[in-house]
């Protein structure tokens, strides 16, 4: 897993970040000039705001109180002329709840839809007004044959609402831009209507005669760019449809066991409630009464739903399709899986991709350089032609047709549709730099227990020679005794299949082979012996009969473990009765084998054959014995098959295959595949393995389905070539469309209508992610 990220000191390494829903913002050049405004704050050590998420995150360096930091980030927000849609602490306490409680992040997202459909309905009125003004003097200006004497007045008359009422979200903005010393693209937008309409009030009341107007040239430009906003404005709220999507079937009431209906936030752990047919269920819990199919599609992906009887774990927002259950809330809040994968979404969409980067260092000077563009363009045009009417039409288009706003957008709103898409197929991404590192993958590394297997194990034959049936049984019962105390797949397995437990001491355990405990009465003659359970590796003496034996099961891709006896060193350990003595120990021989099977997950060969169509190699990477491996490797058409690997040497695996010039990626879901994962360029996750094995990725499938790594990947490449494009449009229209517009080649209501073209490419182009299935 690789990172590139900017060093941090250890102050702000530990302070958690505050985050603020914002409002208002229009463009990238809104969210860079919140940003800067906000990092030159007394206590800020980083500053990030993301305009596709609309969230501000700060990182306090710790020099000053929390509470005053975030007091002083609203200060400076709302005084920039944004809205902070997170409620305050001590809102909750005013208002006479009986703890403070900050706003929770649905709380948020309906503040965010709320101040969305009061942009959407704002721009429709003013974008319909201006229109119905615009479209008579645009006619009346550019057809000679309608022209009467003193239209030129009436032009006036009809495009100074256009420009002032109806552009004024405009104006504000850049006036409020100016105060702080930052511009926007509104800027550019206020200075060329405002220019246009001057000129053009200048030579109608002291001009020459005749002299040419362009009210129809702002009024234009206004229509067309509302058009474009109110469009922009409903596609980009449509982008996070995915997220919403998270939150959107769970209600805001729960009812109790005893019948009592409480609101969601009021449940805690331990608590019971019911969930009728057709409800989703309030939150994660476990089932302790009732059966029912449960559809977790909107958490894993999968379209098949699991069926749910008492035990069975359930996660908050999926739907009981049929029956009715009874559930223990296990956790709540920003605890469930379902806020979980909400908040690793938004910690995704809020990173930053080396080519935004690039970007923002470009966004940055943007709009002022557009601006002395325009100033030149007007000066060069005054000085070749003398025409003062030619400068100002040209310097209006340069200002007109710049679009910084695309470029702003062509990074955060991929990642965000890309993201939520992924949330929607059970795929999280943990960053940006997930999305870039996974394009030039050329290994994957499949972690084979529980990643191409199932990972629950069962005992398929036993052999022991030269010991009678009850010996053999007696040997059994004592194996299992020991394997009970481990939580490895195979151990697991073997305890389950015998039902007697001995008493035992001094359990111990050696990494990747396997484990060693002093079982009472185990020995042959009666007395205590050290019963080992494990690989061929612990053994000295293994028979020819037991190794043929364990090497045609090994063939059928069945792992095998051997157990043998030994007297305990120093005796009496347990201070039995019957203790041996014994200061010295033979040879330890492998007495007993047994057979265990890990059955191949179905979808695991279609996960190799996504992977192999994505153009990477694939490798299992397996502790198990190599014939085993091999098996199951050639049963998949695995590429390569890396056996007999102990736990703490799989990172070193994954280090030489990138000393070869690989590029990796780990797929795994145990906690000795952390180290793997975190080395890896790209660490993959399966959601049902170890909490540390997710933490060490930068991909988690959320369902056990091997082929979602091939979709996770596929996804993340698709969603980077989605950047590049957008980047390439945003950036190649401004450097041919503002030279043609400061020639005087591009008419500035043209330019208008291309600006908005511009923008709205990059937000279609980036929907079309929502569309991305499963390979």
């Amino acid at each position: 897993m690789s990172t590139d990220t900017a060093p941090e000191t250890p102050a702000e390494a530990d302070e958690p970040t505050i985050d603020l829903a914002v409002g208002g913002m229009t463009c990238a050049g809104c969210a860079s000039g919140i940003q800067r405004g906000l990092a030159i704050l007394p206590g800020v050590g980083a500053a990030d705001v993301n305009i596709a998420t609309r969230r501000a995150t700060v990182r306090p360096d710790g020099t000053l109180d929390r509470d005053e930091l975030e007091e002083a980030m609203r200060a400076a927000i709302t005084g920039l002329g944004y809205q902070v849609l997170t409620r305050p602490a001590g809102a909750a306490a005013e208002a006479g709840e009986a703890a403070p409680r900050p706003s929770s992040r649905e709380e948020e997202a309906a503040a965010q839809e709320a101040n969305d459909a009061r942009r959407i309905a704002d721009y429709r009125r003013r974008f319909l007004v201006a229109a119905a003004l615009t479209v008579p003097v645009a006619l009346v200006s550019m057809v000679p044959a309608l022209q009467f004497d003193g239209w030129e007045w009436w032009a006036a008359l009809l495009a100074t609402p256009v420009v002032w009422w109806a552009a004024w979200p405009f104006h504000v903005s850049a006036w409020k831009g100016a105060r702080h010393r930052t511009t926007t693209m509104d800027t550019l937008v206020s200075l060329g209507t405002s220019v246009a309409w001057l000129w053009s009030m200048w030579t109608l009341l002291a001009g020459p005669a005749h002299a040419h107007v362009y009210f129809e040239t702002g009024a234009v430009i206004v229509t067309l760019i509302l058009l474009g906003k109110w469009l922009e404005v409903r596609s980009t709220a449509r982008a996070g449809d995915a997220i919403r999507a998270l939150g959107a079937r769970q209600s805001a009431t729960v009812t109790l066991e005893d019948g009592t209906e409480i609101p969601r936030e009021d449940l805690g752990v331990g608590m019971r409630f019911l969930v009728r047919p057709g409800e989703a269920i309030a939150t994660d819990g476990v089932v302790v009464d009732g059966a029912a199919a449960v559809d977790a599609s909107l958490v894993t992906g999968e379209p098949v739903p699991v069926a749910a009887d008492p035990g069975t774990e359930v996660v908050g927002g999926t739907l009981a399709a049929d029956g009715s259950l009874t559930v223990e809330a296990t956790r709540v809040g920003e605890e469930t899986m379902l806020a979980q994968i909400s908040r690793m979404v938004d910690e995704a969409q809020a990173g930053r991709a080396r080519l935004q980067r690039l970007a923002d260092r470009v966004s940055a000077i943007f709009v002022p350089a557009v601006i002395g563009i325009a100033a030149v363009t007007a000066l060069g045009w005054l000085v070749v032609t003398g025409d003062a009417a030619d400068a100002i039409t040209a310097a209006v288009a340069v200002l007109i047709i710049s679009c910084p706003c695309a470029m702003g957008l062509a990074t955060p709103l991929a990642i965000m549709v890309g993201t939520g898409r992924g949330a929607q197929l059970g795929i999280l991404v943990r960053g940006a730099q997930a999305l870039e590192d996974a394009r030039s993958l050329q290994t994957v590394v499949l972690d084979k227990t529980g990643t191409v297997t199932e990972g629950r194990m069962e005992v398929t034959a036993t052999v022991a020679p030269g010991l009678q049936d009850d010996a053999a049984a007696a040997l059994l019962d004592a194996v299992a005794s020991v394997e009970a105390r481990s939580e490895h797949p195979v151990a697991v397995a073997i305890a389950a299949s015998r039902d007697g437990r001995i008493p035992l001491k001094g359990f111990r355990s050696t990494p990747g082979q396997g484990v060693t405990a002093t079982v009472q009465k185990a020995g042959a003659d009666g007395a205590h012996a050290d019963v080992t359970v494990g690989s061929r590796r612990l053994f000295d003496d293994l028979s020819p009969e037991l190794a043929d034996w364990a090497a045609a099961r090994e063939e059928r891709g069945e792992t095998v473990v051997f157990a043998g006896r030994q007297a305990p060193l120093g005796g009496g350990l347990l201070g039995a009765p019957g203790a041996s003595s014994t200061l010295t120990r033979t040879a330890l021989a492998a007495e007993l084998a047994i057979a265990v099977r890990d059955r191949i997950k179905e979808t695991a060969p279609e996960a190799v054959d996504a992977l192999h169509a994505l153009d990477v190699d694939v490798v299992l990477l397996t502790g198990d014995n190599r014939r085993a491996a091999e098996a199951v490797g050639a049963s998949l058409g695995i590429d390569r098959v890396i056996a007999e690997v102990l736990p703490g040497d799989k990172e070193d695996v994954i280090r030489e295959l990138q000393a070869g010039g690989r590029r990796v990626a780990m797929v795994g879901d145990g906690v000795n595949d952390a180290p793997a994962l975190a080395a890896s360029d790209l660490g993959i996750a399966i959601g049902t393995g170890a909490d540390v094995a997710r933490e060490a990725s930068d991909l988690t499938l959320v369902g056990g389905d091997p082929r979602a790594a091939a979709d996770a990947i596929a996804l993340s490449r698709r969603t980077y070539a989605t950047i590049r494009g957008n980047l390439f449009w945003a950036f190649a229209y401004n450097v041919c469309m503002i030279p043609l517009a400061a020639l005087g080649v591009l008419d500035p209501m043209i330019a208008a209508g291309a600006m908005g073209a511009s923008s709205l490419f990059v937000v279609g182009n980036s929907l079309r992610l929502r569309g991305f299935g499963r390979r």
